[in-house]
């Protein structure tokens, strides 16, 4: 599974940012490995240097193997709780989408 993680100009894409990312994804997401070919992650933060509530935005696309892209979104006050909260939804639409696969 290839991860790559993009941030707009007003986050700051540095290497720690970068290495936790995708060890979190790595461990949340370690069971679909085999499934999920490409996993794209778009940190954005809407407000940008205003202090809002729920400002940041994960966009998180994953490629399964042989299927269409899925797509999710979550807007939370940190990084970490968009990205958490963004894996929680893929990680739902996964498991639907390829029990279903297997049910055909």
């Amino acid at each position: 599974m290839i991860i790559q993680i993009n941030t707009d100009k007003n986050i700051i894409g540095s290497q720690e940012l970068t290495s936790s990312l995708t060890a979190l994804i790595s461990d949340e997401l370690s069971r679909f490995k085999a499934q999920i070919t490409r996993l794209e992650v778009h940190l954005s933060d809407e407000d940008g240097k205003k202090n809002g509530i729920n400002n940041i935005k994960c966009m998180l696309e994953a490629r399964l193997e042989n299927m269409q892209p899925i797509a999710v979104t979550e807007q939370s006050a940190t990084n970490d709780m968009a990205v958490k909260g963004a894996l929680k939804k893929l990680k739902t639409i996964i498991e639907t989408s390829l029990g279903r696969k297997q049910n055909y």
